[in-house]
């Protein structure tokens, strides 16, 4: 580290590779921390986790039980052991709480005064988080399973929606209205994911065994559906039928510079997609342990050399290098399977 650091400053390194250094070798020492907890306010399983991009200090969480909680992950006391505590929830006292299970929660991208939430009560909410009252609201005919907003667009606000029907749905945040439908799916949709790169390309991952992707500009929409075989199975096979798993797919995420596209399915692999040309990159991950009947959310490292995906595998956290298929670590500590993970990538 004293060599980095030297050299660092003496101008014979780039700033960013002491940086990346320093983030992989955080990430390669992860272990259950000692000194930090949360405050524990859900009286039920938790089933989605996001940190706010603009400081990655505030946190959300959902439950199963409809419950949205807001914590501090800043340590103010700057004693070694820390409690992050909950500043506020939405209930289940509060008027507008989700009825069923809440299955994903998201920020605003570009300020905390807003976050989102979705549920399998059929809605999609907006909130203001000053005042924790409800902005506006979409209905929808089916079960919610996912929803997303772009972390880097400036010329839309739409939101898109993954639920029991096969048709994605876009929702206008500046019009209140559900301004488009993305039809080419056959069965419900589990996850959607905007790119990290191009901010009208969407991917979104389905129970028919595809991933589709998607320019929201389009009259079609759909530039490609991923195949796992990258063509090479004889047209006349019924297994030609563009699948990017063997099984339904429910977890997707791009690389934080939008150039590769992580997969999950029930057939118990992770493939590794080039987003720009669809094509099967067959890094091989060996079993990805995934029994998720809903959506399955992993995360991505950020500035790290190499990359690194953490994916929920039973109660652990499975730690894997992106381009190597290598699994280095597992994450031990919970005591029931684990629903999801989130990386504050400030502090690894």
């Amino acid at each position: 580290m004293l060599g980095f650091i030297s050299a660092r400053q003496a101008g014979l390194d780039d700033p960013l590779r002491l940086r990346r250094v320093e983030s992989t070798r955080r990430v390669l020492s992860l272990e259950l921390n000692k000194d930090r907890d949360v405050e524990r306010v859900h009286g039920s399983g938790i089933n989605t986790l996001d940190i706010e991009p603009v400081d990655g200090r505030y946190m959300l969480s959902g439950g199963s039980d409809g419950v949205i909680v807001i914590y501090d992950l800043e340590n103010l006391s700057r004693n070694p052991n820390y409690t992050c505590r909950a500043l506020c929830s939405v209930g289940r006292s509060h008027p507008d709480v989700h009825r069923y299970s809440v299955e994903t929660v998201q920020w605003y991208p570009h300020d905390t005064g807003m976050f989102t939430s979705s549920s399998f009560d059929k809605t999609l909410k907006i909130w203001d988080t000053n005042t924790l009252q409800l902005a506006d609201i979409f209905h929808f005919e089916g079960t919610v399973y996912s929803h997303h907003m772009s972390p880097i667009a400036t010329k839309h606000c739409l939101v898109a929606v993954g639920t029991k029907s096969p048709q994605v749905q876009l929702c206008d945040l500046k019009s209140g209205s559900s301004c488009h439908i993305l039809q080419g799916h056959r069965q419900e949709v589990l996850a959607v994911s905007w790119s990290t790169r191009h901010e009208y390309v969407l991917a979104t991952a389905s129970a028919d065994n595809r991933v589709k992707i998607w320019d929201v500009r389009r009259a079609s929409g759909c530039l490609t559906t991923l195949d796992q075989h990258n063509g090479e199975k004889s047209k006349a096979s019924s297994e030609a039928a563009n699948t990017a798993h063997d099984g339904r797919v429910n977890g997707l995420c791009y690389t934080n510079d939008g150039l590769y596209l992580l997969t999950i399915g029930t057939d118990d692999r992770m493939r590794l997609w080039n987003s720009s040309t669809g094509e099967n990159t067959l890094v091989n991950y060996g079993k990805v342990c995934n029994e998720s009947r809903k959506g399955l959310k992993f995360a991505v490292s950020c500035g790290c050399s190499p990359e690194f995906a953490f994916v929920p595998c039973g109660c652990t956290i499975a730690v894997y290098t992106v381009f190597t298929g290598e699994l280095i670590t597992t994450l031990r500590g919970h005591y029931n399977s684990v629903n999801c993970c989130v990386l504050q990538p400030n502090f690894q």
